[in-house]
């Protein structure tokens, strides 16, 4: 069965170096979502910190290709000491987004993100995560404690008109999505988001996600004739990379799986990729989940996760 993945999944060529994304604080995260698809955790030490340096040598290097926004994730980024020197040189180059929990923004680190983004070139968007909208539903997936936590940090954020995007793992079923909406909607006005800005994203295959749900299908993969007529700008692979202290992979989704690093450089990482994970078939089927703009607009607040094909 394996020899029949390997041989019949679609290739796909990096077009375009659209998005760059930066593993800054490698798999380390103060906290344990039952659903990570990365396995970070505060014991997790797969993938490190990145340097100043290396981060600056990643986005130079992109700048070059033309790189259209660039990312920041873990683990949990603000465990890096040097996050907002790597976002301000970050900022000088494209828009920049800051992917977290939430949890370490303090009333200082939430002033010094403001001013980052009053002095730049570009814009300065921070993903924060939330998983439920009491604390009873988050904290069941995220830990005890955090959703005060983390709805504390999204408020300092959203009083200095850095407006977050509340990143939501859909966990519900379909018929469930209005109320959990509205839900999330109400909350965040509640608590002094008063212009809240929500991103659902599907569950993805990997990580602790596979333990979570019992059953969960592991043996998909994308097919050439999946591609006859796609836009294959919709697919990660085709527009974006993800830097990590290791090398670079060829996206996020896929960083603990040794077939998808490409290199230890940028230049190294530009052939092309089998999509022989089942991963690829949830970004195939929902667009280029991870970004900012992976799905459309409805109303002036809420950014659903596309219908799936």
């Amino acid at each position: 069965m394996q020899v029949d993945i390997l041989t019949s999944a679609a290739a796909v060529e990096l077009r375009h170096l659209d998005n760059l994304w930066i593993q800054v604080s490698g798999t380390r995260c103060n906290i344990e979502c039952r659903h990570c698809f990365n396995n970070s955790s505060p014991r997790e030490t797969t993938f490190g910190l990145m340097t100043l340096e290396a981060v600056n040598r990643a986005i130079a290097a992109a700048a070059a290709r033309g790189v259209r926004e660039i990312y920041f994730t873990g683990g949990e980024p603000f465990l890096n000491a040097q996050l907002l020197e790597m976002v301000a040189c970050a900022l000088a180059v494209a828009p920049t987004t800051v992917l977290t929990n939430g949890m370490l923004i303090s009333d200082r680190m939430a002033d010094t993100l403001a001013d980052l983004a009053t002095a730049a070139r570009y814009s300065l968007e921070v993903r924060v995560s939330l998983d439920g909208y009491t604390e009873q539903m988050n904290d069941a997936i995220r830990g005890p404690g955090v959703f005060r936590l983390a709805l504390a940090g999204a408020v300092r954020l959203a009083r200095r008109n850095l407006l977050p995007i509340i990143t939501i793992v859909r966990t519900w079923d379909d018929a469930d999505e209005p109320t959990m909406l509205a839900g999330f909607t109400r909350v965040l006005r509640d608590a002094g988001c008063d212009r809240p800005r929500i991103k659902v994203l599907p569950a993805l295959p990997l990580g602790r996600e596979l333990t979570r749900i019992a059953g969960l299908q592991r043996d998909e993969y994308v097919t050439a004739a999946m591609l006859d007529g796609f836009d294959r700008d919709l697919l990660m692979c085709s527009n974006s990379r993800l830097v990590t202290d290791r090398g670079v992979w060829v996206c996020p989704l896929l960083v603990e799986q040794p077939d998808a690093q490409l290199g230890t450089t940028l230049d190294e990482a530009g052939r092309s990729y089998e999509l022989r994970h089942q991963a690829c078939v949830t970004c195939w089927r929902y667009g280029t989940i991870c970004g900012n703009v992976s799905a459309r607009i409805e109303g002036p607040d809420i950014m659903p996760a596309p219908e799936a094909r």
